[in-house]
């Protein structure tokens, strides 16, 4: 699939910005199953100084200052992305629970190491003991990983409500999980937690899902805005993505944009501003197939 994304956010303050310096995550990133053709950025007001790079997980980036005065601020990103769908994987096929733990704790080759920062707890995804009992039971030791995983995505779909109103950026994801609800960055983190809380590797992704009923039927949860979901880690295999907040596999109409620790390594729009009191934000997104 090749699809056209249009990402616009439109902040609008209360008093005048005097100066303001942002990060952005709205360039989707390359991999084994996807590749940006195209990508572009209007910024309104214009930026004194622009800088595009990478982080330090190889999404990429761009850094702004912005040193006029302004009270809205439009950052329109747009790109054209290619998406294949990922070769399939039989879940039960893949190592056990406890194999996965052994190759951690004696990992020495770079795979197993780049997995292994994905087992400590962050910001968003702490240890939570409460986490790790409830998801224990989908992984004993001798169980295939991948399997244990989606089954652990397919609980938080079938126990949990999605409601936008439940939860802001900031509610703790113990709080998610005690409320049974929330949007799919809970849902993310909230998987990523139970995994590391069991010493097993995840990384957030965030990106954009394509709307399209299935069959006739409802809408995916979570499209036309920026959607997230997870990644396990799978020896010989590498990273292997589930949307819980559809109980998917990631196929080819998720889009990627960027990955991390959690949601506050791939935030779309982070920075520092000086003024603008109370503000609004509006974000549009439309993810469609090209013609």
């Amino acid at each position: 699939m090749i699809y056209t994304v249009s990402h616009r956010t439109t902040y609008r303050y209360g008093d005048p910005v005097a100066i303001s310096h942002h990060l952005l995550h709205l360039a989707p990133r390359g991999g084994a199953w996807q590749r940006c053709r195209d990508w572009a950025l209007e910024i309104d007001p214009p930026p004194s100084v622009r800088r595009d790079d990478r982080d330090y997980f190889g999404n990429p980036v761009t850094f702004l200052t912005i040193q006029q005065s302004h009270r809205e601020l439009v950052l329109h990103a747009s790109s054209s992305v290619e998406v294949r769908r990922p070769e399939p994987v039989d879940p039960g096929r893949t190592p056990a629970v406890g194999e996965i733990r052994e190759r951690l704790a004696r990992a020495r080759e770079n795979d197993a190491l780049s997995a292994l920062e994905f087992t400590f707890p962050s910001l968003y995804a702490p240890f939570e003991p409460a986490l790790a009992a409830w998801a224990a039971p989908s992984f004993p030791p001798e169980r295939p990983f991948l399997e244990a995983a989606a089954e652990l995505s397919a609980r938080i779909h079938r126990e949990f409500r999605y409601d936008p109103r439940a939860t802001t950026v900031a509610t703790p994801v113990a709080e998610a999980f005690r409320l049974r609800r929330g949007v799919c960055q809970d849902f993310a983190h909230l998987a990523i937690a139970c995994l590391r809380a069991l010493g097993l590797p995840a990384r957030y992704v965030s990106g954009y899902l394509r709307t399209r009923p299935r069959d006739g039927g409802t809408r995916l949860t979570g499209a036309d805005a920026s959607h997230a979901w997870l990644a396990v880690w799978i020896p010989e295999l590498g990273w292997f993505d589930l949307d819980p907040t559809n109980d998917l596999v990631v196929g080819e109409e998720h889009v990627t944009v960027a990955w991390g620790r959690d949601y506050g390594d791939v935030a779309p729009v982070s920075g520092t501003l000086f003024g603008g009191g109370r503000h609004t934000v509006e974000v549009a997104v439309d993810v469609v197939p090209a013609a």
